[in-house]
């Protein structure tokens, strides 16, 4: 059963949707009792990381995922903010995050964009398979397998995660400057683009996410 954790943080439906469409079994969990029967979870989210974490103590969501996370191994997906969430602190808050990463999030760097960006870096963006990660086995297979050449996904963001090791993020694109769109490690992915609004490319690549085996 897959498991779409709900903290108030909007895009639960457009997820839904793309995993109907795929015809994943899936349910919505509005606190963190419900996550028993998961057998993978997907943490969405748009909007504040501080708010996003205050959100996930109130329901009672952070001793259920560390658990099931870390100590039963689930695979689980973070979106947008869900990927933030999943790294140590981001410098839009003040609240720890996660720290199943470790990575923290950072502003877009404006002296590095030109006057021709902006931010939020909004729209379609090629996206691709960073070469060390590869190379080091640390891009999951299912994940290769999706990124031809015209993989291109939607985002909607200001801030994007900074990885200690490079490597972690392995998947990039570019908003002035290369970023992290994806990251992996052990049974934790998280993707800086949204899936559920990225069509085809989105909907394969989430499947690779329902396929995936972590180690």
């Amino acid at each position: 059963m897959i498991v779409v954790v709900d903290y108030g943080a909007g895009n639960i439906r457009s997820v839904m949707n793309m995993l109907k469409a795929l015809g994943a079994k899936a349910r919505i969990a509005k606190d963190g009792t419900e996550l028993g029967d998961a057998t993978r979870l997907i943490l969405p989210g748009v909007g504040h990381f501080d708010h996003g974490m205050s959100q996930l103590e109130a329901r009672g969501f952070l001793e259920p995922l560390h658990t099931r996370v870390l100590n039963d191994r689930l695979p689980i997906l973070g979106i947008c903010l869900g990927a933030q969430l999943i790294a140590r602190r981001s410098e839009e808050g003040e609240r720890p995050g996660l720290g199943w990463v470790a990575a923290d999030v950072v502003a877009f760097d404006s002296s590095r964009l030109g006057p021709e960006l902006r931010v939020p870096h909004m729209g379609w963006a090629e996206t691709w398979a960073h070469a060390p990660a590869v190379t080091q086995g640390k891009l999951p297979d299912v994940l290769a397998d999706t990124l031809g050449l015209e993989a291109r996904f939607y985002y909607v963001h200001s801030f994007h995660l900074l990885c200690d090791d490079p490597d972690t993020a392995v998947m990039r694109a570019h908003h002035g400057y290369e970023f992290a769109a994806a990251v992996a490690l052990d049974n934790i992915m998280g993707f800086q683009f949204h899936p559920e609004k990225s069509h085809v490319h989105g909907k394969t690549i989430l499947k690779a996410f329902l396929d995936w085996e972590p180690a």
